[in-house]
């Protein structure tokens, strides 16, 4: 196993998992804010904030998984660190677009399309060089 190859993938959680912090912070400074404990109580700033947060949650989860599944199988430090940074800047984009009361839709348009061909990207490769290692 190529340690270098997966420290790659670790920089990339570890800068991730500081995006889903920020999003977590700006959910928590709003509910006291406002005084919401449970759910969003309408107030529609909470509700976009919440939701970029379980956006962040949902497609870091499988990127990330990709990420460390293509450097285990070897795929080179070059691909990992453009998978990486694509998906980690479009994550950046997308948080920034959601924690505003109103922000251009250009954050969450880039974030969105992105992110989408990161997983289509990370997704092709990996099922391809599972095969590769498989048959031949």
């Amino acid at each position: 196993m190529n340690t270098a190859l997966i420290a790659i993938v670790g920089l990339y959680a570890g800068l991730n998992a500081l995006i889903l912090l920020w999003l977590a912070f700006a959910t928590i400074g709003l509910r006291a804010k406002h005084k919401i404990s449970i759910g969003n109580d309408g107030n529609k700033h909470l509700e976009r904030t919440m939701r970029g947060h379980a956006n962040a949650i949902e497609s870091m989860g499988i990127v990330l998984t990709l990420l460390f599944i293509m450097a285990v199988l070897g795929t080179p430090a070059l691909v990992l660190h453009g998978l990486g940074l694509a998906f980690t800047l479009a994550r950046l984009a997308h948080a920034w677009h959601f924690i505003q009361e109103d922000a251009p839709r250009w954050q969450r348009y880039y974030g969105t399309v992105i992110t989408l061909i990161v997983i289509l990207l990370a997704a092709v490769g990996t099922i391809g060089h599972s095969l590769l290692i498989m048959f031949f």
